[in-house]
């Protein structure tokens, strides 16, 4: 059984959601404030973190933060509808995707199924035959391992995913529809730069913006030397 935590300081939110997402297979705690839900996140006990922005103690992104210096564990964001500026900067800081408020049970579920298939998935492949090496970047799936001049990155779950479909379509154009399909396992939606921002910071985690170059109007190419 999948175990999520679930961090927010609105009681009533964290009930609804805990009883929902329990009917239907998963294993929830829940934590009030972002201190509290940082230290949980970090014990190794659970598959997938939902965490809210805005919070008592310390705030959704300060917890992000500090979650990210020690762990990829996936986390999913709560942001206000429409609050555009806390999102992206959740999306730079690490969070592997987002949920704008007020949000149903139902949508919520589909974004933490999508991260527990992901994860799955990268589990079942055989180690030797999955190693992707291109342009000096090498990518090993089955034990989420990737480094550059055998140097490790620190990647997030979602963009590991996102530069192991570029990479196994290297030299190719590959659309932000089928990069979110693909990594996030959901369709992108409308005015959504999730993709964007992932990919600004696998860059800077690769430390050589040129191996991802931009087709504009097209998608992103991972450029095979």
């Amino acid at each position: 059984m999948s175990r999520i935590l679930l961090v927010d300081d609105d009681t009533e939110l964290t009930e609804l959601l805990s009883d929902y997402l329990s009917a239907e297979g998963l294993e929830v705690s829940i934590e009030h404030d972002g201190q509290a839900g940082r230290d949980a996140a970090l014990s190794g006990q659970y598959d997938v973190v939902v965490l809210d922005s805005m919070m008592p103690v310390m705030n959704g992104l300060d917890a992000l933060k500090a979650i990210r210096q020690q762990s990829n564990i996936p986390v999913i964001m709560l942001t206000a509808k429409g609050d555009d500026i806390d999102r992206i900067i959740g999306l730079e800081m690490g969070a592997d995707d987002y949920v704008p408020k007020p949000c149903t049970p139902r949508e919520l579920l589909a974004r933490i199924y999508a991260i527990l298939r992901r994860t799955e998935n990268n589990q079942n492949k055989t180690p030797n035959s999955d190693t992707l090496f291109v342009s000096n970047v090498k990518l090993i799936p089955s034990k989420r391992q990737a480094t550059k001049d055998d140097r490790s990155l620190e990647l997030t779950s979602t963009e590991f995913n996102l530069l192991e479909v570029l990479m196994r379509h290297a030299g190719q154009v590959v659309s932000k529809d089928t990069l979110s399909q693909e990594a996030l396992d959901r369709k992108l939606a409308k005015f959504d730069r999730s993709i964007d921002v992932h990919i600004s910071s696998i860059r800077q985690k690769l430390g050589d913006a040129s191996l991802i170059q931009t087709v504009r109007g097209l998608g992103y190419l991972f450029v095979r030397n």
